[in-house]
């Protein structure tokens, strides 16, 4: 045999090994229940297909059945189960995901009529964040979520116990942790619950800072893939992660930004929000997404090109509501406006004031920044006022946090006139 073929059979040989090596991608069926007309259950369904794909999984199969409640048992019904186990048996499936939060009875009696790995809508989302989780801050928050998920669940868990570590491809506390009884579990969440108090407290004393700065705060919020990575990164330069899929960054990032008049502003993005999002990850993430709670102004960034964009838009608002921020002055961004061929008409009555653009291109970004600092403005007070020439000092601390319209050097000293914050008007 040659020197030749000799390599090619060995070369051969390491192509079978790490083709075998290889893990192959979860074929999943998604399960869904509608119980109106007028529900939202096809789209719901198209979106945890998309969920699904960024969690590493193939859709193989979709199911929905029209019942008048879901089953308490099963979540749907038997002879629908029973369609489910042919289609599983032709897809060659591996699981089911269903469209909603299981009960423990549900995930067991499932998984004994079916013979197949049990999972839905929330713990598809916990296995995305854990994948996405980078900052301490972010994992503390992801592991406690999960923890929680699985504590409520280990009452009536027999096998499926087992299917609890994680998502698709199990991505998460890992086998052992899965070995833990309730006491442990128990143990464990009061461990992270005392870390992630301790980095609330770093957060809160960061917050504390910035307001006694008189530094203005703005907070970018909107739907998972709307483009507020990408918005703050065309803004700031962020180097935050940007790509087309759900969740694509989840640890929140916060910029120093100096508008077009001079004055310095916080730019904080903050982790999408989806619909059905989990309230393991809202109770969680809470000081995370109440960074918009302490804000002078949200960027609500919106996906225009969405088919979905009214529903996405009502999605943010119930979480907005839901953390108390509803009484802040919010403008919204209709993004994605080059994926557009006919502009349509959206309105959002909830916002101060509208602006299309495209982030990734740029356009509209200047009228973005003209209208933040028009909704800033209107937070201040108007100064005119001449300074002797010993208190020049004042005027740089205009300059920081106001808005300086007009400056002129005369003979009897400084003439000011700006738009400055309430809370530094008497130093001035």
């Amino acid at each position: 045999m040659s020197l030749s073929q000799d390599n090619m059979e060995i070369e051969e040989s390491k192509n079978a090994k790490m083709y075998e090596n290889k893990e192959e991608a979860e074929k999943l069926i998604l399960v869904s229940v509608s119980t109106s007309d007028y529900d939202d259950s096809v789209e719901s369904l198209e979106e945890l297909e998309e969920l699904v794909k960024t969690a590493g999984g193939i859709c193989v199969g979709e199911v929905i059945q029209k019942r008048e409640n879901v089953s308490q048992a099963t979540y749907v019904g038997k002879g629908k189960i029973e369609e489910i186990k042919e289609l599983a048996l032709a897809t060659g499936a591996d699981g089911i995901v269903c469209d909603d939060e299981l009960s423990p009875a549900q995930i067991r009696n499932l998984e004994d009529a079916l013979e197949l790995k049990i999972m839905d809508r929330t713990l598809v989302i916990l296995d995305i964040f854990a994948k996405r989780a980078l900052t301490r801050e972010g994992i503390i928050q992801v592991e406690l979520a999960q923890l929680k998920y699985r504590a409520s669940r280990l009452v009536g868990l027999r096998r499926s116990l087992s299917r609890l570590g994680g998502g698709i491809g199990s991505k998460g506390p890992g086998e052992k942790k899965l070995e833990m009884d309730r006491r442990l579990i128990k143990d464990r969440v009061a461990q992270l619950s005392r870390e992630l108090e301790e980095v609330k407290r770093h957060r809160v004393v960061q917050r504390q800072q910035r307001s006694k700065n008189q530094t203005p705060v703005v907070c970018i919020v909107g739907y998972t893939n709307a483009g507020k990575s990408t918005l703050l990164n065309r803004l700031t330069d962020a180097g935050v992660l940007e790509e087309d899929q759900l969740f694509a960054t989840l640890d929140p990032t916060t910029r120093s930004f100096t508008l077009p008049s001079g004055q310095q502003i916080m730019l904080t993005d903050t982790v999408g929000f989806i619909r059905k999002l989990p309230h393991h990850l809202v109770d969680a993430f809470r000081s995370t997404l109440e960074e918009a709670k302490y804000s002078d102004l949200i960027l609500h960034v919106v996906d225009a090109s969405n088919p979905r964009v009214e529903k996405q838009m009502h999605a943010v608002y119930e979480t907005l509501e839901m953390l108390g921020v509803m009484d802040k002055t919010i403008i919204t961004l209709f993004n994605k406006q080059d994926k557009i061929d006919k502009a349509e008409i959206i309105k959002d009555f909830k916002a101060k004031t509208t602006v299309p653009i495209s982030a990734k291109n740029r356009d509209g970004l200047d009228k973005v920044l003209e209208t933040i600092e028009a909704v800033l403005r209107e937070q201040k007070i108007l100064l005119e006022k001449v300074y002797d020439y010993k208190d020049a000092g004042v005027i740089s601390l205009i300059r920081k946090y106001g808005q300086l319209l007009e400056e002129e050097y005369r003979d009897d000293g400084i003439y000011v006139k700006a738009y400055i914050p309430k809370e530094i008007s008497d130093k001035c």
